[in-house]
């Protein structure tokens, strides 16, 4: 398996003309070919690690598999190059007996990146995904606003990668009263959340009732839909939302909050389950 880092030669110049040349620490990024009962699917460009989670969690948002018993087996494909070799970057889910395969074909198989997440369906249409989870407008789950505001600076701390490369997206899963369930680091948000929902259904824990969603930037439309695939009924970010994201958020009754930087934040959908400082919600 790669690593999650690599080091590279770098010429450092600083003030007062100061030059040197120095090893330095960079996030590794590699493609992952994500295959489905053998027939490639998707690939997307990832920080190696938690493959077969990120692989089940991919699964999972595309409304392909909702419980850790959907999936047989999860293997890398030996093989992956010409001359034979395992590159552990390829990365077949095997579906269980009796589930449904969706239709895969050239315009149906998708292609994410680091930068923008998905891209390439074959119809706006098709990007909504319905949930297995019907119930998350009616998850009665409340979050103050204070311990939210606190969220950011607890997921920061958990970054371990990110404080000897600076390059990664994290995605942190909470509880209600603040504790930090799980942590993924990826240079891309959407495998950071696809790893996080991919642990959560191999250990039998989808939806995620009454949990809190944490990305570090902004939150998409594709973030918003993890999140709602995944049953997960508050979502925030530490940038802006896009004005789609807000939209399914609306429709799905998933609470989305934006600028979420210490006691300052934006409510966008969903307010009834933040608890305000002043008590008077």
């Amino acid at each position: 398996m790669g690593r999650v880092t690599e080091r590279r030669r770098v010429v450092r110049i600083r003030g007062g003309g100061a030059v040197g040349a120095r090893p330095d620490t960079l996030v590794a990024e590699e493609p992952l070919e994500i295959r489905l009962n053998g027939k490639p699917l998707a690939i997307t460009m990832r920080t190696p690690g938690d493959d077969f989670a990120l692989a089940v969690g991919f699964l999972a948002s595309e409304g392909v598999v909702a419980r850790a018993s959907d999936v047989q087996a999860v293997t890398y494909c030996e093989g992956a190059t010409e001359d034979g070799s395992n590159t552990y970057n390829v990365v077949n889910v095997q579906l269980a007996r009796g589930v449904p395969v969706p239709d895969i074909t050239l315009e149906r198989n998708v292609y994410t990146t680091s930068s923008c997440g998905l891209c390439g369906k074959a119809s706006l249409d098709a990007v909504r995904t319905a949930t297995r989870f019907p119930g998350l407008a009616a998850d009665p789950v409340r979050v103050g606003a204070d311990l939210l505001g606190e969220l950011p600076d607890r997921l920061r701390a958990a970054q371990k990668v990110f404080d000897r490369t600076g390059g990664l997206h994290a995605a942190g899963l909470f509880s209600a009263e603040g504790e930090l369930l799980d942590v993924r680091e990826d240079v891309g948000r959407h495998n950071a959340v696809d790893k996080i929902v991919g642990r959560a259904l191999q250990a039998g824990r989808l939806p995620l009732a009454g949990a809190v969603l944490l990305v570090s930037g902004r939150a998409s439309f594709e973030l918003a839909q993890k999140a709602v695939m995944a049953g997960i009924p508050v979502l925030a970010a530490v940038s802006a939302p896009s004005s789609l994201a807000v939209d399914l958020a609306l429709e799905s009754g998933l609470t989305l909050v934006g600028f979420l930087r210490g006691p300052d934040m934006n409510i966008y959908a969903g307010e009834h389950r933040i608890v305000l400082p002043s008590g008077r919600q």
